[in-house]
């Protein structure tokens, strides 16, 4: 899959979040999105996904040359985000089970197995709404990454992760995420995008009159 933006922009009412982005991200390549909370990380990412229009300009998603329709995009995206909600009265054998009926797992990974990569088998049969805020980040994490999609997003993946947590993620995007187009929107923690090697900064993009070159915008 390849995305294009081209001079894209987002507004709520009359303030602009962000004007002229202009990037290409193709499969197997990695983007940080950097920026203080505040900054329209979370915002370019709902356009990226598709679930958000953007004001201006215009975002083209292809895959072999082909056009995808932006109403149809949302198959082929798996998303991570704190703010998220996943069934709170759901165990987390019921949660896999259910995420799974819409996307396909990765190398054909079973409920079980699954289950074991998020470290959490103890917790198996637990109540989703009694787990721990960095359980519940664990499990959000695995189901994007998990999911068999051209397309993974990740909003602030290591929120509410303590430092082993952090290197299972990390672990897990190494493992399971080549070959795809990743987008994680960080605010400037490296561990979170450090295994991007493009980087833009939504400061650059507030209330931009022209868009520069792109080789300026990206490094």
């Amino acid at each position: 899959m390849d995305i294009l933006l081209e001079k894209a922009g987002k507004k709520f009412y009359r303030e602009w979040i962000f004007r002229n982005l202009d990037f290409t991200v193709s499969a197997g390549e990695s983007l940080a999105v950097l920026g203080p909370n505040g900054s329209g990380k979370s915002t370019l990412l709902k356009v990226i996904a598709g679930s958000m229009m953007p004001s201006e300009g215009q975002i083209t998603y292809s895959s072999d040359g082909v056009i995808t329709d932006p109403a149809d995009i949302f198959k082929d995206v798996s998303i991570s985000a704190p703010y998220l909600e996943l069934p709170e009265e759901f165990t987390l054998e019921e949660i896999v089970r259910f995420h799974f009926r819409f996307k396909r797992p990765v190398n054909s990974l079973t409920t079980a197995e699954i289950i074991s990569i998020t470290g959490l088998g103890h917790a198996a049969q637990k109540v989703f709404r009694y787990f721990s805020s960095g359980m519940k980040q664990r499990v959000k994490n695995a189901l994007a990454i998990l999911s068999d999609t051209k397309l993974l997003l990740l909003d602030e993946p290591c929120s509410n992760l303590d430092e082993d947590a952090i290197n299972w993620y990390k672990e897990l995007v190494l493992k399971y995420a080549a070959g795809r187009v990743v987008v994680v929107c960080s605010n400037n923690q490296e561990s979170e995008v450090e295994h991007c090697l493009r980087r833009i900064n939504m400061a650059d993009y507030k209330n931009r009159q022209s868009s520069p070159d792109l080789q300026h915008q990206l490094r």
